[in-house]
């Protein structure tokens, strides 16, 4: 039979065929894909007519369809659901893709053509997506290296492959130790205060796995989300534990030498290409431009956000009678909810019955904002039976594409909450509409039990659902702009903007109503919600700038001051200490040895950007408030100025189409109580 990825699908909307696709198919399509792209580019630098758009940079956008389509579908795959084949040929095909892109980004006859078309730009009559995508390629090509000796060359691609592989092993050895450290429980005592529906996808968890009683799986974050109902103060610390434990117990999982070889080599790449640190390598090409100006941002909310914190511990350990730990923030946080603002997010959880949230919340806002409907297409096979597939047409009928939908966790699954394309879409290419999915890691329930989300998992769903807005919209000419294709300390802002629909009145009203006797949410409750909504942003606030800053700490190391680094521990301690944010009650949301989002999910020196791109939301939510909320004018114009372009702009150019100015900082304090 044929590779099924040498010809474009011909399922509706290009959906990969995956009922057709063996593991026999993945290495040779990627042998053919590298194959071929290396030819296209050889008979682009090949040509001797003086370079242009059309003959340079247009060819370039066109190349490598099949390794596009391999690896989409592959890289899909092992983060949703890996298996030991997709963890072995990972690990073999990660450096050899390394190797291909060094191989574009490094070739000094390409670099020469795009240079010459970038220095002729004003002569060139362009539009503007076209003037904008000449001079991405030239700064992304320069940044890379392009312009380095072949000697440099050489030991760029040498430490460009390196770690690939360790990036990748650093992300296996993560799901297997959080798999392995998963907390066992066999007396129903020791979980007192979870609900029937958490104990019955813990006890479901361990008959997976052929265990009696029930097991806790942990998620990516240091924090748990049953850690705010779980009265057995042994079991809270052993939940708290085992997620601490990730990466430093030796053995084969642990990280500690992978996230120091990772920073040393960083660091040396950095040097190499003419840059003090990676963080400055980094953010050189995003909104930021250096990581001073992200220290100037991050560490002055730092000590607002740990004095916030230390107030809120005093009222915790009143309540208490005893000091709090890290273990205990979460259940005290609750109690201290209910006494002070009469709120108990638990009691949230009858309301959010996961197909309804779905539904009548999350498709019902964007149909609301933007006239979009979504029909299930039961027709069309996704690459897992937990995965759902969805058709998205516009008010006027013709289609946006296709979402899929997967919910549950698993053992295969990666940690987190994320949004992927498995196509993009491009008017070059012929590609009109795209195939965007949503993963999460719900705890899936016995068959014929109700999902029932907590607050954490709808607001993740609301935020992931913006992700995926995003890449449906942008309707772009050049594949390099497809979707989310924006800068890294951006892409959040689309996403955190959508989370404010999920306590809209009339969308929460659509689809907060009681599982079992379809009775909406006591509007006294969502009252209570929103007066409390600043209630322990000490603490969350806190805890992602631990994270931002241990990140920003890790890879602004010069090369010399990254080998003298040997406990993994001890620097992290030292970085979060000089800026107030060692407090061990308050832990970092995540640790370094499981910190995925920088050793290995792309975030490096970039996790600021939550914050960086919340500025955005927050003053983006007040222009919604100002202009009547839920409405097509507004979704209109949202989607026009912002989702629609993709990345095919200076996305603070189009922040500013869209607002009619820079953004105001104010509503992001006033959001997270962050104000003197």
């Amino acid at each position: 039979m044929t590779n099924p990825f040498l010809e474009p699908s011909s399922l509706p909307y290009q959906l990969p065929p995956f009922a057709d696709i063996a593991d026999a198919d993945y290495e040779p399509a990627f042998e053919a894909g590298i194959a071929e792209q290396l030819a296209e580019i050889a008979a682009i630098t090949a040509q001797g007519e003086a370079p242009t758009l059309e003959n340079t940079l247009i060819p370039l956008e066109r190349s490598g369809r099949v390794l596009d389509r391999v690896a989409t579908v592959f890289f899909n795959r092992s983060s949703a659901d890996s298996s030991p084949f997709t963890d072995e040929l990972e690990e073999r095909i990660a450096p050899r893709l390394a190797a291909h892109a060094d191989a574009i980004k490094l070739d000094p006859a390409l670099y020469a053509r795009i240079a010459a078309v970038h220095d002729a730009i004003d002569a060139a009559e362009l539009d503007a997506e076209s003037r904008y995508l000449v001079g991405r390629y030239f700064t992304e090509f320069t940044i890379a290296g392009a312009a380095l000796s072949e000697a440099d060359k050489q030991t760029l691609r040498d430490l460009n492959q390196r770690l690939s592989t360790l990036t990748t092993r650093f992300e296996k050895n993560l799901l297997a130790d959080t798999n392995d450290l998963a907390v066992h429980v066999t007396d129903a005592a020791e979980l007192d205060g979870l609900g029937a529906s958490e104990l019955a996808s813990a006890a479901e968890a361990a008959r997976d796995r052929g265990l009696d009683g029930w097991l806790v799986t942990l998620v990516l974050p240091t924090g748990h989300p049953w850690l705010g109902a779980i009265a057995n103060r042994d079991t809270r610390e052993r939940i708290m534990t085992a997620s601490r434990a990730r990466g430093i117990r030796g053995g084969d999982y642990d990280n500690r030498e992978v996230v120091l070889e990772i920073v040393r080599l960083r660091a040396e790449r950095a040097r190499l290409l003419g840059y003090e640190s990676h963080a400055a390598w980094v953010t050189a090409d995003e909104t930021a431009g250096t990581p001073e100006r992200v220290a100037t941002m991050l560490e002055p909310l730092a000590t607002i956000a740990a004095r916030n914190a230390r107030a809120e511990k005093a009222d915790l350990e009143k309540l208490a009678g005893h000091p709090i730990e890290a273990h205990d923030w979460a259940y005290y946080t609750e109690k201290v909810r209910k006494a002070t603002y009469d709120v108990d997010t638990s009691e949230m959880r009858p309301y959010f019955e996961a197909e309804r949230v779905r539904r009548d919340g999350v498709f019902f806002a964007a149909s609301a904002l933007y006239g979009v409907t979504f029909t299930e297409r039961d027709d069309l096979v996704a690459y897992h039976p937990d995965a759902r597939v969805f058709e998205v047409t516009d008010a006027d009928g013709s289609p946006v594409g296709l979402y899929v939908l997967d919910l549950y966790t698993r053992d295969s699954k990666r940690g987190g909450a994320w949004m992927n394309p498995l196509v993009s879409q491009s008017a070059l290419l012929g590609i009109p509409t795209a195939v965007v999915v949503n993963n999460l890691n719900v705890p899936k329930p016995p068959a014929g039990e109700p999902t029932l989300l907590t607050y954490d998992e709808v607001e993740t769903f609301f935020h992931e659902f913006g992700h995926a807005l995003h890449g449906l919209f942008a309707r772009v000419t050049y594949p390099k702009f497809a979707g989310t294709d924006v800068f890294r300390d951006f892409v959040e802002f689309p996403s955190q903007v959508n989370e404010m629909w999920m306590l809209w009145p009339e969308v929460l009203a659509n689809y907060a109503r009681h599982h079992l006797t379809g009775e909406p949410m006591p509007a006294e409750l969502v009252d209570k919600l929103q007066a409390s909504s600043a209630f322990n942003e000490g603490f969350g606030t806190s805890e992602y700038l631990a994270a931002a800053l241990l990140d920003q700490a890790w890879h602004r190391l010069s090369p010399e001051d990254a080998a003298s680094v040997s406990s993994v521990e001890e620097f992290a301690a030292a970085a979060l200490g000089r800026v107030g944010l060692d407090d061990p009650a308050v832990p970092s949301r995540y640790e370094s040895t499981y910190f995925a989002h920088t050793f290995s999910g792309g975030y490096d020196a970039g996790y600021y950007s939550y914050i960086w791109s919340e500025v955005l939301d927050a003053d983006t939510v007040e222009w919604f408030r100002e202009n009547g909320g839920l409405t097509r004018e507004n979704g209109s114009r949202f989607r026009e100025r912002l989702l629609g372009v993709g990345g095919s702009k200076d996305p603070l150019e189009a922040f500013r189409d869209f607002r009619g100015r820079d953004a105001a900082i104010e509503p992001l304090l006033e959001r997270r109580g962050l104000t003197e």
